[in-house]
């Protein structure tokens, strides 16, 4: 694999974490929403990750010289943890016992999330900008 094949994989992978912190950042955002378009309490989402890497059958076929692909998001998909409900008959989405359902969503978990998907983001960036010196280096000694 070159350089910029680092790179490609490196890209992928930064936009894959960029979007996952968008993901942790809508389900922050969202930690309180009671009513949704859909009906009921927002819903917790993950983001699922697909390496599209080489696998072994390929490599035999003879495809090693082939370009790095990366990582991509598949999907983002709902949380399926029931709405925790809490007894406040007084507020507006209360049921008719007088308990209004909340998303299912641990602020503390949340934030771990974030910042691995920041480590990963800020580690990624760091291998591009080691490719990006490799490469004027090797500019330099062809001169």
């Amino acid at each position: 694999m070159n350089l910029f094949g680092v790179m490609e994989i490196s890209s992928s992978a930064l936009r894959a974490e960029r979007e996952r912190a968008e993901v942790v950042a809508a389900n922050m955002a969202n930690a309180e929403t009671t009513r949704t378009p859909e009906g009921g309490p927002y819903r917790r989402r993950h983001v699922v990750f697909r390496s599209n890497w080489l696998d072994f059958s390929t490599i035999l076929g003879g495809r090693l010289g082939a370009p790095a692909q990366g990582i991509e998001v598949q999907e983002v998909v709902a949380d399926g943890t029931p709405p925790l409900r809490r007894f406040e008959p007084s507020h507006p989405d209360a049921d008719k016992d007088g308990y209004v359902a909340y998303p299912a969503i641990n602020p503390a978990e949340e934030m771990v999330d974030l910042m691995g998907a920041v480590r990963a983001y800020q580690l990624n960036a760091s291998a591009v900008t080691a490719s990006k010196q490799m490469i004027q280096q090797s500019l330099e000694i062809l001169r």
